[in-house]
């Protein structure tokens, strides 16, 4: 179980890092402890579609464990 919770961080991790460079152009989201590497300047268009990704894989993920959960179930009816 904990092996799979770490997989799921990692994996959270990695598409809030995509997103940030996608969307923000932020290069990474590790802390550098620099004002200039640190913070920056981005515009609202894009922190909406930032926000926007990041809504749209919330519910990509809510929809694929929802199928898993229903086949689990329909699984378990069978036998």
């Amino acid at each position: 179980m904990r092996k799979t919770a770490n997989k799921t961080a990692q994996q959270l991790d990695q598409l809030l890092a995509r997103i940030a460079l996608d969307h923000l152009f932020i290069e990474t989201l590790e802390t550098r402890n620099s004002d200039r590497l640190d913070f920056h300047d981005v515009s609202v268009w894009a922190v909406q579609s930032a926000l926007m990704a990041a809504y749209q894989a919330g519910l990509a993920a809510g929809q694929s464990t929802s199928a898993k959960t229903a086949d689990q179930v329909n699984q378990q009816q069978a036998a």
